[in-house]
């Protein structure tokens, strides 16, 4: 059983070094970072894990839109999670996605996107096969882009570039 609490602003330098630990420096260069820069996560979907060593582990929820024009659809993008080495392996990762996707359903969000292995992501609902009308803007390897409806039909129709949401034309 892990502690699962809502991340404060005061957990953001802990949150960032197991980050840099977890992914290190040069994560700030990935498609999925440029999708998160100059736009706020959604505190409300901000989890982290704590025990008697700290912060063990962190997931985040940023809006991002795919499309454009009156067809695009707004979406979640999952992540960053990392998990301290001494808790990879006991659940604390699935956890936290669970816990931070029904809080995402219950508040009303229809899908959830993200840059992952499939193996490990398709235990909570994650396949690459929903995410297969999806582009990302910059390197990335197709077969690591997937999504996942919280609702039945959230992704149909859903295909075209994400961008962040700051990029939003109306």
């Amino acid at each position: 059983m892990f502690c699962i609490e809502p991340a404060k602003t005061n957990d953001i330098p802990l949150v960032e070094k197991l980050l840099d630990e977890a992914f290190g420096l040069d994560r700030f260069e990935k498609t999925a970072y440029r999708l998160r820069d100059g736009v706020e996560q959604i505190w409300d979907l901000a989890f982290v894990v704590r025990g008697e060593e700290g912060l063990l582990a962190t997931l985040q929820f940023w809006p991002i839109v795919v499309g454009e024009g009156p067809d695009r659809q707004e979406a979640l993008l999952l992540g960053p999670i990392a998990v301290c080495d001494s808790c990879r392996g006991k659940g604390a990762g699935r956890a936290l996605m669970v816990k931070g996707l029904d809080k995402a359903r219950e508040m009303g969000h229809q899908r959830v996107i993200l840059v992952g292995d499939e193996d490990y992501y398709k235990k909570v609902g994650f396949s690459r096969s929903l995410a297969e009308g999806l582009e990302m803007p910059g390197p990335v390897d197709k077969n690591r882009l997937l999504a996942h409806a919280l609702v039945p039909g959230g992704m149909d129709g859903v295909q075209g570039m994400i961008c962040k949401s700051t990029d939003i034309v109306k």
